[in-house]
């Protein structure tokens, strides 16, 4: 029962993170100190997709899934929960190109609108 707790903490926490990463620019225009830990998580992020590397924290949730009885999965976090929402199924190595492209890209577009407010 606790494993499958941590389970399902730690895969809110990948969430968590994974909106961190998209969205936490729009944080730093409020609290311009917060880009102290959201620019290593995106270069973390962006670095994870294009090198099409499993985040350290999608085996760890497996092995707790299958500690408590629960079936474990194959393949990365963003390829099991988050690719059957947005994309259509199957992850190859160019879509995890164009995420991790996105990352970047939305992360330039808004620190760039603050280097802009700032002037």
């Amino acid at each position: 029962m606790h494993n499958a707790i941590a389970a399902d903490l730690l895969l809110v926490l990948h969430l968590g993170f994974i909106c961190f990463v998209l969205a936490g620019g729009l944080l730093v225009l409020k609290w311009r100190w917060l880009a102290i830990l959201h620019l290593p998580a995106v270069a973390w992020s962006a670095l994870v997709e294009i090198q099409g590397w499993l985040c350290p924290l999608t085996p760890w949730e497996q092995q707790l899934r299958q500690a408590a009885g629960q079936a474990g999965y194959q393949g990365s976090f963003v390829e099991h929960y988050l690719l059957p929402i947005l994309y259509p199924p199957g992850l190859e190595h160019s879509t995890q190109l164009i995420l991790g492209s996105a990352v970047i890209l939305i992360n330039i577009i808004i620190y760039g609108g603050i280097s802009l407010r700032r002037r």
